[in-house]
């Protein structure tokens, strides 16, 4: 019996004439905390917006919880529970945290106690939305505005979160918090795959990793194995960001 809650395979992608993704094969296993890493321009983001529905695939198979998805709309792949929090969070202007919180849970049919009862357990996981949930969401700290943007994820009661670029510009203890945060959604059962520049920071977050490079997964294993992989430990160094795909 599979265990795979994201199937992938031969996923090409472009912009125009410009390919991205070519050929990608890639599993997410249920109740896996992964990580996706690679170079500046290695096609992650792109990745991301591909399996969200945000931009179209040119060839391939997408297949979530046992249904092809790669050629619905990003509405329909929400309600499949497959969430995705870009980079940037895109929280709402002139909205209060808590607003911006209960906009996660526009497609959900279970009612207003079950969407309350979500939001007390995002609150639960970030007390300091708890405290500023009347403030505009705009005048968070960066920090504090992409626990915002998780929790509106989690509203949607995902069974896949998607998380872009977890730590970018935020200080080293906020990046702690927000990692010990998101092993405790997993703990719950949910499966989280994020997207990571800091390597460092992407295989202490995740017991699993992808490494995407020039549009295709050249290697993946536990987060110890990626840790010990030469190549990546070359690459990390900033050595030869190459040398990932040349080293297998």
């Amino acid at each position: 019996m599979t265990t795979a809650l994201l199937e992938v395979s031969d996923l090409t992608v472009a912009y125009g004439q410009v390919v991205v993704i070519s050929g990608l094969t890639l599993t997410i296993e249920r109740g896996q905390l992964a990580c996706l890493i690679g170079s500046n321009g290695a096609g992650k983001t792109t990745l991301l917006r591909a399996l969200s529905g945000m931009i179209p695939a040119t060839r391939g198979t997408v297949t979530f919880e046992g249904t092809r998805i790669e050629k619905l709309a990003t509405p329909d792949i929400v309600e499949l529970g497959l969430i995705h929090v870009p980079e940037g969070r895109r929280l709402f202007a002139g909205m209060s945290v808590r607003d911006n919180l209960l906009m996660g849970g526009y497609a959900r049919k279970d009612g207003k106690a079950a969407m309350l009862a979500t939001l007390d357990e995002v609150f639960s996981l970030f007390p300091r939305l708890l405290e500023r949930q009347n403030q505009d969401a705009f005048t968070l700290s960066g920090g504090e505005q992409q626990m915002c943007a998780i929790g509106r994820g989690l509203m949607a009661q995902p069974n896949l979160l998607m998380l872009d670029e977890l730590s970018l510009g935020l200080a080293p203890q906020m990046v702690d918090e927000l990692v010990a945060a998101l092993r405790k959604v997993n703990a719950t059962g949910t499966t989280v795959l994020v997207v990571e520049q800091d390597v460092g920071i992407a295989l202490d977050l995740a017991y699993h990793g992808f490494v995407l490079d020039r549009g295709q997964i050249t290697v993946s294993g536990s987060s110890q194995e990626l840790e010990q992989h030469p190549g990546i430990r070359e690459a990390y160094l900033g050595l030869d960001a190459g040398i990932i795909s040349r080293s297998l």
